[in-house]
């Protein structure tokens, strides 16, 4: 059995304050997109995981399909399994890759064992994994909200706009990211932001990771001038980075920028 994990972009996002766990509250909206990895499981005699695509770092214990077999394992008298995973979403990006894999895997092992978990148990399953991997499990529009894993639904709908995204050769740490933030209470929720026209996201809807990582990284910071300067109604780092989007009216000409990133269009 296969399925297809895609990634997610944030319009938005405030760090809000520092929990006492260590996590930090947000908010921010989960917008799916369409770059894809395909996920595989088959029965074997025993577990193992193989990817192709893109190389993906860390050891093979310490993937998310594995620690959700694991997890499911401990409720469920699953079999073994053999995962493979082709990669394509981009890692280190921002882009919710791995939390997308670790949640469509609970969604196949669900539909091919029959284990008839409901919305809401998958739900549980997936926040013991990761902040956003809850998202991934429903797949669509929402304004996130605590750690990130405890969701609203909205009414966006981008499919008459085209999305670009831009990757450049940068990887941004969970570390890094955070350690430029300085939590603040927001005056105006992004629920109430997103209702206002994209052409007024420019000027009030902001990601905070991005003052510290444009510092540090003026590649990203000369990204996203080049998505505004192409025409982009709005343009963003999605979640901490490093990749960037751009909603524009039409499918722009990004030739310059493909030089020296990886380029998405029409996602």
């Amino acid at each position: 059995m296969i399925n297809f994990p895609n990634a997610k972009i944030n319009i938005g996002l405030n760090i809000t304050e520092r929990r006492p766990d260590g996590y930090h509250n947000l908010e921010t909206i989960f917008y799916p997109v369409n770059i894809k990895d395909a996920l595989e499981v088959i029965e074997a005699p025993e577990l193992s995981f193989e990817s192709s695509g893109l190389d993906i770092p860390g050891r093979v214990e310490d993937n998310l399909c594995i620690k959700s077999y694991h997890l499911l394992k401990k409720d469920f008298d699953i079999p073994p399994v053999k995962i493979h995973l082709h990669k394509n979403i981009p890692i280190g990006a921002g882009l919710g890759g791995g939390s997308a894999d670790a949640a469509f895997f609970i969604r196949l092992m669900n539909d091919k064992f029959d284990l008839d978990l409901t919305i809401d148990q998958q739900l549980n399953y997936a926040r013991k994994l990761g902040a956003d991997c809850a998202f991934f499990i429903e797949n669509k529009p929402v304004f996130a909200f605590e750690k990130g894993d405890e969701f609203e639904t909205i009414k966006l709908d981008l499919s008459g706009y085209s999305i670009v995204l831009v990757m450049p050769m940068v990887h941004i740490s969970t570390s890094e990211a955070y350690s430029g933030v300085k939590p603040a209470m927001v005056k105006q929720s992004l629920l109430e932001l997103i209702l206002e026209p994209i052409s007024q996201w420019k000027n009030q809807i902001k990601n905070d990771f991005e003052a510290n990582i444009f510092k540090n990284h003026v590649e990203i910071r000369g990204v996203k001038a080049a998505l505004y300067q192409a025409g982009a109604i709005y343009a963003s780092m999605s979640g901490s980075g490093a990749s960037v989007f751009g909603i524009f009216d039409k499918t722009p000409d990004l030739g310059e920028l493909e030089q020296d990133n990886q380029v998405f269009y029409n996602i």
